[in-house]
């Protein structure tokens, strides 16, 4: 079992999925999605067919870096597993890659988390804005969420934006900050509109998102909202150990997988994992993973 003794940074995040990618035979392929604001790259890892494929989300939040850990300690996990013919949670590996299809992202949102882990300085040519942002609001660096504009990516995408918005102002977020500033305007940022082209190119079936923290899965959006859905987070939730509810306040609208189900009505859920306050620390991981471990593999087949 695969665990990180140092968190995620991007060249780490690199290095593992170059590593990954590497083993061709078990059905692994490294896809390009897009770039960042300071051009760091966003990839996907996919496992046998894209089209349609199950796709797993992580590192939205720099603050939630466990997030990305977490699907990469899966992927290695799954990838030897494969290898060497075995289960993983007592589930045949190898159906991932052969009947269903799995797509990892492991972090959409590297600026974001590298300003977490190392400070203003990892915002490049946005290291001053940075700077005043943190220094206006009292934040520290490390529960940084935004990206390095300071608009936070769960609440720029095209579901309920203008309401969102609107929560934003009333509780005072009126500008760009640390987080739940939403954007100018929807898919404004280069990281949400790589998934999102990303996502109307191969189509998944489902889509999960993962976030820090609460033990929590949702599962509904409005009216598009799957009929199989409730059903798909109850037996996940009962896997897991995790509650299954409706998000709440400047929660309920502008996320992935909000858009997703209202532009698909296909299933789409948010895994708040872990328990604390965010950063969770990094000794967290092998609790949360075990946790999991089952809940995922069973998500990349349903």
């Amino acid at each position: 079992m695969c665990f990180y003794s140092q968190p995620p940074t991007c060249e780490r995040v690199r290095e593992q999925l170059y590593a990954l990618a590497a083993r061709r035979r078990c059905w692994v392929e490294l896809i390009p999605i897009g770039c960042s604001l300071t051009g760091r790259s966003i990839s996907a890892l996919a496992f046998g067919p894209i089209k349609g494929a199950t796709l797993m989300v992580g590192g939205v939040h720099g603050a939630e870096w466990i997030t990305t850990m977490l699907l990469i300690c899966f992927a290695q996990n799954l990838v030897d597993a494969m290898a060497c013919a075995r289960p993983l949670s007592g589930i045949d590996a190898r159906r991932v890659g052969r009947e269903r299809g799995l797509i990892i992202i492991p972090v959409i949102n590297p600026d974001g988390i590298e300003i977490a882990l190392t400070g203003p300085e990892a915002a490049r040519t946005y290291k001053d804005e940075v700077t005043a942002m943190i220094e206006r609001t009292g934040t520290h660096h490390s529960r940084w969420q935004a990206n390095a504009r300071g608009v936070d990516l769960n609440h720029n995408f095209d579901a309920g934006w203008q309401t969102l918005r609107q929560m934003e102002i009333e509780a005072g977020i009126t500008g760009p900050g640390p987080t739940r500033y939403g954007g100018s305007h929807p898919h404004s940022e280069p990281e949400s509109k790589a998934v999102v082209d990303f996502i109307r190119q191969v189509r998944p079936r489902s889509l999960y998102a993962f976030h820090a923290q609460g033990e929590e899965i949702y599962y509904r959006y409005g009216e598009n909202t799957h009929p199989a859905a409730e059903v798909m987070a109850r037996l996940l939730g009962e896997l897991s150990g995790y509650a299954v509810l409706d998000p709440t306040g400047t929660a309920s609208h502008g996320g992935l997988k909000d858009w997703f189900i209202d532009t698909y009505g296909r299933p789409g859920f948010t895994f708040e994992v872990g328990r604390g306050t965010n950063p969770l620390p990094i000794t967290d991981l092998p609790d949360i993973y075990k946790k999991l471990e089952r809940t995922l593999i069973t998500a990349s087949l349903l």
